[in-house]
């Protein structure tokens, strides 16, 4: 039975894979990584250490071993056991390759030291991912020439002297009356709003007086009171009839009107109207008791 193989096949599907007595494989997961100078790019993987501590067994390695070669549970853990033995002999003498996982060495002080197989990568998620690379990318950069090579490139054509100069006087001439126009035309920008700014501030600060003002009128405007209740006195099928009823009534104190005319097309007569109902209830009440019985409270919806 080769134990490495199984150890191997834990290792993508757990983080740590215990050999009873010896110590435990750990992974961990590194990202994705791109290499400036090799030009490569990286999948992310699972990188294996080794720790020597973890002797415990947790039955995980044992169960899969006893699931895989079809026997008992306590047959796995004993070819677990000569394996293990069998590495520590190796270990006296020499190095211990385990398969794909890597070296296993002893140093001076007797300790293990774990060198891992860094081209296999357990990470699922990374299944068919290899490191790519690629070419460099040349970038192109301008070069300036100094000023003294462009003099000497013109010497050469025998481009006269007093010619180039001639030119680049014109070229800071031209420059400098450019600027200067737009100086001057700044500056007259910022004049004009100067003026304005304190133009508006005289006319802020100016005080107007009138001499002879004219007088103040004062209107008295009565607001008109909304009355929606009604005390109808009658409703008259003849508007002559329903006039005769307001001046009856007006001659004995009450402030009665013709309200309008009804759906029937009767023409109603009121006693009173008033804006509050219980002053029109308590009005309705006295006249039913003193005037006529058949007195009753319209209410009208205001528009």
């Amino acid at each position: 039975m080769n134990l490495a193989t199984y150890i191997n096949d834990l290792l993508y599907r757990y983080d740590c894979v215990i050999v009873p007595d010896f110590g435990g494989f750990v992974t961990n997961r590194i990202g994705a990584k791109v290499n400036n100078f090799t030009h490569t790019f990286t999948p992310p993987t699972k990188q294996i250490t080794f720790n020597s501590l973890l002797k415990h067994n947790d039955g995980l390695l044992a169960n899969y071993i006893a699931s895989a070669e079809n026997i008992s549970f306590e047959k796995a853990s004993t070819a677990i056991s000569m394996s293990v033995i069998k590495w520590q002999n190796e270990l006296q003498s020499k190095f211990v390759q385990i398969d794909n996982l890597g070296v296993l060495s002893l140093n001076e002080a007797k300790q293990i030291i774990f060198e891992p197989n860094t081209t296999v990568n357990y990470l699922t998620q990374s299944f068919g991912l290899a490191t790519v690379q690629s070419s460099a990318i040349a970038r192109y950069k301008e070069q300036v020439k100094p000023l003294t090579s462009i003099i000497a490139e013109e010497k050469k054509k025998g481009i006269p002297a007093f010619i180039k100069y001639a030119a680049t006087a014109a070229i800071l001439l031209t420059l400098g009356v450019a600027g200067y126009n737009g100086y001057e035309n700044n500056q007259q920008k910022i004049t004009a709003a100067n003026q304005e700014k304190a133009i508006q501030k005289k006319i802020q600060a100016a005080t107007f007086v009138i001499s002879n003002p004219l007088p103040t009128i004062h209107l008295n405007v009565a607001k008109e009171v909304v009355k929606p209740y009604h005390i109808v006195a009658g409703a008259f099928q003849f508007a002559e009839n329903a006039e005769k009823k307001v001046k009856e009534l007006k001659t004995k104190g009450y402030d009665a009107k013709i309200i309008g005319v009804n759906k029937w097309g009767l023409t109603q007569v009121t006693f009173n109207s008033y804006s509050n109902r219980n002053k029109a209830i308590n009005s309705l009440y006295q006249i039913q008791k003193t005037v006529s019985k058949d007195a009753w409270l319209l209410t009208k919806k205001l528009d």
